[in-house]
């Protein structure tokens, strides 16, 4: 495996474009910007205020969001659900400081950076949206088996 930029391994180059829904969307891409460093690219308002649909960059990830059950979407926000069960996996340059600024901007920490076995520095940030966000740097490239090899046991 090799990595395209220094930051994204090629493996991971085409993902699928996730699209969240949250309470409010103006605050979260607001958060998201002082936070991640998100930029906005797009953003359509819903004729009765709120946001319809908005897509943010983090780096070379794009993702889309909108405001939960606008306009009769049949989406709900993790907020309303008492959280979610998917995570956001977004690579970026400098972990470390992502981390700081993230949480100097009220993102909750679940795990500080920290060096993982699968060659990657690792935080687990949870937005005030209630979305769970794995940012990581990739340290070194590894071979599944070397993978496997470093797996915690027990």
């Amino acid at each position: 495996m090799t990595a395209t930029d220094g930051v994204v391994p090629d493996r991971y180059r085409y993902a699928a474009v996730p699209h969240i829904m949250v309470a409010d969307a103006a605050a979260a891409i607001d958060f998201y910007e002082r936070a991640f460093g998100a930029r906005e690219d797009i953003r359509i308002d819903a004729p009765g205020g709120g946001v319809l649909h908005a897509e943010i960059s983090i780096g070379r990830s794009v993702l889309m969001l909108g405001d939960a059950g606008g306009d009769g979407a049949p989406f709900t926000a993790p907020s309303v659900l008492g959280g979610t069960s998917v995570a956001l996996h977004v690579y970026v340059p400098d972990v470390d400081a992502l981390a700081a600024r993230a949480e100097a901007a009220g993102a909750e920490v679940l795990q500080p950076p920290t060096d993982m076995f699968h060659g990657d520095r690792t935080t687990v940030l949870k937005d005030p949206s209630g979305h769970v966000w794995i940012f990581l740097t990739r340290l070194e490239d590894l071979s599944p088996e070397e993978l496997h090899r470093r797996l915690p046991t027990g």
